[in-house]
């Protein structure tokens, strides 16, 4: 196994991390506690999850699988803080308030003393990034965080947040979370020049373009009844575009040409991007797992890069996967 540095920390990790969103629905909790195991015997050491994952329940899920198998310590366990978790007004956003309140509420659900990376889950523009630091660096200084990271941030707003670190001395982001997949590149323009300068780890999401680029859509009014667009909708079936999934059935097509199941290259080309650490892939089921594991060991070759490029262009996108930011003016 590769192990990674996460950004310009000590800890290393697997260049792939389990994504957990599907925790606790529509994965029953038995089968995510098997796919947690299994990650962790192939090497598999970061696990991301949310406090607003199925309202919570996604950290109980792993909370007691971790307790019941004694295997806290072989994980980099990251979770996230931001979304509503209550009708309350100040049961959201980047307060002091909300994060001290919301890291304490995911410490029970995830059965541990401490959290080893905090992320913020999206920018908050109605308060100053001073007061989300000042009580995050607290959170580390308690013990309670051993990092912190943003996800789904402008690139503006990650070096805005550096900067306040470095002058008032408070806890420093060591990572980004943003969504990146060959249908949505537009990270690569500013977000991955910025995290290389800065040495911030990437920890992508999406990078299977929820499906699309595994082949999962063949057209975007009809999707599978077990999809993430059809259970979920939303901001979900979005994404799936009649533009997407043309390139995705080209991308399906490559990857069948160079004998490589079309999943294993969309996560691969993630892998092997510059700039990323570990794209965060969530399997619904452990066959699932057990399908993209040999990508750890994986070198995506010059020429499906070139292939790659000819289908998206560095720095383009065919599909919004920022949908759920709301800085992103951009339409496509």
């Amino acid at each position: 196994m590769e192990y990674r540095l996460l950004g310009r920390t000590g800890v290393r990790v697997a260049p792939i991390g389990i994504g957990t969103m599907n925790f606790a629905n529509p994965t029953a909790e038995d089968e995510a506690a098997r796919i947690i195991d299994r990650a962790l015997d192939a090497g598999l050491n970061l696990i991301d999850t949310a406090d607003m994952y199925n309202a919570g329940a996604s950290e109980e899920v792993i909370g007691r699988a971790l307790a019941a198998s004694g295997r806290r310590h072989e994980v980099i366990l990251a979770t996230k803080a931001h979304f509503p978790t209550g009708p309350g007004p100040n049961e959201r956003g980047n307060s002091r308030l909300h994060l001290v309140r919301a890291c304490e509420a995911s410490l029970r659900r995830l059965r541990t003393d401490y959290i080893d990376l905090y992320q913020i889950h999206r920018p908050d523009p109605s308060l100053p990034v001073e007061e989300t630091l000042g009580a995050l660096t607290d959170l580390v200084r308690q013990g309670k965080l051993r990092y912190i990271g943003c996800s789904t941030h402008p690139a503006w707003r990650v070096m805005e947040a550096l900067m306040v670190a470095e002058l008032k001395g408070l806890a420093r982001y060591v990572s980004e979370q943003p969504p990146y997949n060959l249908l949505d590149r537009r990270i690569e323009n500013e977000l991955v020049p910025l995290c290389q300068a800065h040495n911030l780890a990437i920890l992508p999401w999406s990078p299977m373009a929820q499906g699309v680029l595994a082949g999962r859509y063949r057209d975007a009014r009809t999707v599978p009844s077990d999809s993430r667009a059809a259970l979920r909708g939303g901001i979900y079936a979005e994404r799936i575009t009649p533009a997407g999934i043309a390139v995705g059935q080209r991308f399906v097509a490559l990857a069948q040409a160079h004998g490589i199941p079309p999943a294993q290259l969309a996560l691969l080309w993630v892998k092997d991007q510059p700039g990323v650490t570990a794209p965060i892939f969530g399997p619904r089921t452990l066959e699932q797992l057990e399908h993209i594991l040999p990508v750890c060991s994986m070198t995506l070759s010059d020429e499906l890069r070139q292939a790659c490029d000819d289908l998206v262009p560095p720095g383009s996108a065919v599909v919004n996967f920022h949908n759920t930011a709301g800085w992103m003016k951009m339409r496509l």
